[in-house]
């Protein structure tokens, strides 16, 4: 379990194709402090397991899986990553629930600076659209962040300065694609509501609903 929380940026040292999958190094350095073999370390919010480390990077193993529903198989040397361990529960909870488990990726459509704030929006698959609200949470690349507006398929978040200058954002640019996680407790009112007999399961989820129901 993660916070969506980036505790630094890595960069890819290098990557190492095996059939379908793929070894990925990722050259760091405040995620390697206490790390064992067998350890998780989200990578742009793709939980990951640590098979090897040296000094200033560690090595994970992506299955096919992993490079089917997230970013990783578009990975080059030298891309800059963002990194967190695993939630300790004697932690504070100040981003908020992330698994780790990339639901889909989502593009990049547009990048709008304004004063401190930077704006990205991003055209996401509907099926993970229905998933969102305004408001809520979202983890984009393993960073939590707040929706700012929804249109249609595309969210728009408002992103203010620290977060750009200590994550992947700021490398990142129009028409690039990311992982996207949707928050964990809208997995599950969804699923609730689309299950329960009095609502047609080709209906869309919206805020109205969630209201009668008591979710919001």
């Amino acid at each position: 379990m993660f916070t969506g929380l980036v505790e630094e940026t890595g960069k890819i040292a290098s990557l190492k194709k095996a059939d379908s999958s793929l070894y990925i190094t990722v050259q760091c350095s405040k995620v390697l402090d206490g790390l064992k073999i067998g350890d998780s370390i989200a990578i742009n919010g793709a939980c990951q397991t640590v098979i090897e480390f040296t000094q200033d990077s560690f090595t994970v193993f992506a299955s096919c899986e992993t490079l089917s529903v997230t970013t990783f198989s578009s990975f080059k040397e030298g891309r800059i990553v963002n990194l967190e361990r695993t939630l300790r529960l004697c932690d504070r909870l100040d981003g908020h629930l992330v698994s780790g488990h990339v639901d889909g990726t989502a593009i990049i459509t547009k990048i709008v600076k304004s004063g401190d704030t930077t704006e990205f929006t991003f055209e996401v698959p509907s099926e993970l659209v229905s998933q969102m609200v305004k408001k809520g949470s979202v983890t984009v690349d393993g960073i939590s962040l707040t929706i700012a507006a929804i249109n249609n398929k595309e969210i728009t978040i408002a992103v203010i300065s620290h977060t750009l200058k200590s994550t992947n954002l700021a490398y990142l640019k129009v028409n690039d694609r990311v992982n996207i996680e949707t928050d964990m407790i809208g997995k599950y009112v969804e699923k609730y509501l689309l299950s329960n007999d009095n609502i047609n399961k080709t209906s869309n989820i919206s805020i109205d609903l969630l209201e009668r129901n008591g979710f919001v």
